[in-house]
């Protein structure tokens, strides 16, 4: 018996949720960017966004309040997770799953 492939990681956020998040980021931060302007695939810190970690920290509270999540500040994966509005969004919607 052989084991099962593993599969590949596809994006699991939709647009809906990407715009939701963009403007929970802008709402919370008082950005002065349009919450449409925020790309996908963009960093979040430093030269993309320019969010700093105080940001970071911030965006952390309010999003495991509206989507219920448990985002710990010594999780390993916090870079990956916080990398992008993707990747942020993407990590949602698959907690949202489980």
């Amino acid at each position: 018996m052989t084991d099962p492939q593993p599969q590949s990681v596809e994006p699991v956020a939709d647009d809906a949720l990407l715009g939701e998040l963009a403007e929970l980021i802008v709402s919370s931060l008082n950005l002065e960017v349009a919450p449409g302007e925020i790309k996908p695939d963009e960093p979040l810190y430093g030269d993309g966004l320019g969010l700093d970690s105080i940001d970071i920290l911030e965006v952390a509270l309010v999003v495991s309040k509206r989507y219920s999540l448990q985002l710990r500040s010594d999780h390993e994966d916090n870079t990956a997770i916080f990398s992008s509005l993707r990747s942020l969004a993407d990590h949602i919607a698959a907690q949202r799953k489980t």
